[in-house]
């Protein structure tokens, strides 16, 4: 499911290294031969399109698979019930004669009355009439069809997908007495689930999705700390590096907590970029904690089609930007309430998880740092003194290649106090986190990188941890109630 590329300059060709995801496809695979419809909703990125290419490769031994993708449909496709009937049969008929042109006896006639049906263009064919083919081609076949359907998002915003969501309910409920598909697969974002139907008269009524008849998807899609190994032990066997597999593995997995596309691009940008980029010499110095963090570095600062969807959701829904601010500004704790719109919402895009005791935190260190760099970089944030103060001073910090973190704290101490000292307003800590995160950016930006480390149990912070050029260093922020000033930092 995850990948990343190596090309040969010999020969050109382009070498794929697959995390083995054989466990989760058997419990899909569970679901499908339990006869269940679902939807895989996952954020952008997530491995969705890849995770049902090879469910398919693994259901064609026991089942006729038909595999659609709405994204390609197009918005006239479903103007209404007429076109989209025709549109859908036609993809149905065309993916299946590609998929299974071997399959005869009594589903070649009822494949010949849908053909004949969508050929005809009739104008009285719509959703009715295109599931009453469907169901005779369901009964003809002694295996089960899998209906699988991408991209449903596509869709979402359309009253005739929801018509098309009530025929399968429809047929669903009563498939002893009409045959119907074996198993419905859908995928993309939304919780089709929360899919609303509106119908436009004199004011807007909602009712529940005709959906509510699919079973909950419960399959962990992120890979684990063994995942990630076992896509580096077969790198290592092509290329040799003499990489510690399991430690390389787990910084990943530390960075990424096995997010899909972050895990691949990581090690795509350490086998691609790192020894051509002149960042190393030697293939083996990459595949290291530093080539790690080097790789997290350019990742984290550059653009791609999943940091851009963030970006925009983050514009698109105040609340969502609101709730995050508070998690990474303000350490507030939010439980999952799934009542709640705003984390909601920011679940489904992937922002969040819910640990086990039930809170929400960031998905992962490189999307926090991200959305973090996102809110330090507003312009109130930037014409900020304490930021300007260290932009103008940020060489004197870096002393023969190493961070003089006690030097930055000692500078940002009394910067602080020059500012905004004399205010006589409440200072919160949550206040000093943010002024010093402002203070850190410009210093180590472009080479290093931080992170916020978790809540202990105890409910107190560890706080920023930051890498910069293979050191890390651990700096607590908290406001000192002793009778003493110190400043305490950990390198490591």
């Amino acid at each position: 499911m995850g990948k990343f590329f190596n090309v040969n300059a010999a020969c050109m060709q382009e070498l794929h290294y697959m995390v083995d995801i054989s466990e989760q496809l058997e419990k899909i695979k569970s679901m499908v031969d339990a006869g269940q419809y679902f939807t895989i909703n996952r954020a952008r990125q997530y491995g969705k399109t890849t995770t049902l290419r090879a469910l398919r490769k693994l259901l064609e031994k026991d089942y006729v698979v038909v595999s659609l993708d709405f994204q390609l449909f197009g918005e006239a496709k479903f103007k209404n019930e007429n076109i989209f009937s025709l549109s859908f049969g036609r993809s149905f008929l065309r993916e299946l004669r590609y998929s299974h042109a071997d399959i005869k006896n009594g589903f070649a006639e009822a494949l010949e009355t849908l053909d004949s049906d969508v050929k005809a263009r009739r104008e009285d064919f719509e959703l009715q009439e295109l599931f009453e083919d469907l169901s005779d081609l369901c009964r003809s076949l002694s295996k089960g069809i899998i209906l699988m359907i991408d991209e449903v998002d596509s869709a979402a915003n359309n009253q005739v997908f929801i018509d098309f969501l009530a025929q399968l309910r429809g047929y669903y409920i009563q498939r002893d007495e009409k045959p119907s598909f074996q198993s419905v697969i859908l995928a993309g974002v939304y919780d089709i689930k929360n899919v609303k139907r509106k119908f436009v008269s004199e004011k807007e009524h909602k009712v529940n999705s005709p959906w509510n008849i699919a079973a909950d998807f419960l399959v962990d899609m992120s890979f684990s700390t063994q995942n990630i190994q076992g896509m580096l032990l077969e790198y290592e066997e092509d290329h040799h590096t003499g990489m510690d597999t399991g430690e390389v593995a787990s910084v990943i997995y530390d960075y990424t907590s096995g997010y899909p596309y972050l895990v691949s691009r990581i090690c795509k940008l350490m086998d691609e970029r790192l020894v051509p980029d002149g960042i190393f010499s030697d293939e083996k110095d990459v595949w290291t904690r530093d080539g790690i963090l080097k790789a997290v570095n350019i990742l984290i600062s550059e653009r791609n089609t999943l940091f851009d969807s963030l970006m925009e959701k983050l514009d698109a829904y105040p609340q969502l930007r609101d709730v995050l601010h508070f998690i990474l500004f303000q350490g507030k704790d939010f439980f999952y309430n799934p009542d709640d719109e705003a984390i909601n919402i920011a679940c489904m895009f992937g922002f969040i998880k819910v640990t086990d005791q039930n809170r929400v935190e960031v998905a992962n260190r490189i999307f926090e740092t991200r959305i973090y760099n996102y809110f330090l970089s507003l312009p109130e944030s930037q014409n900020c003194g304490i930021y300007t103060n260290a932009l103008q001073n940020k060489n004197q910090f870096i002393k023969k290649g190493h961070l003089d973190m006690r030097l930055i704290l000692e500078k940002f101490v009394m910067h602080f106090e020059e500012l905004y000292g004399d205010q006589k307003q409440a200072f919160y800590e949550e206040d000093g986190r943010r002024y010093f995160l402002l203070y850190l950016r410009p210093i180590i930006n472009g080479i290093g990188n931080y992170y916020i480390e978790s809540r202990t149990r105890n409910m107190e912070r560890t706080d920023v941890i930051i890498d910069y050029l293979g050191e890390q260093t651990v700096v607590e922020l908290k406001i000192w109630r002793g009778n003493a000033y110190r400043v305490v930092s950990e390198s490591r």
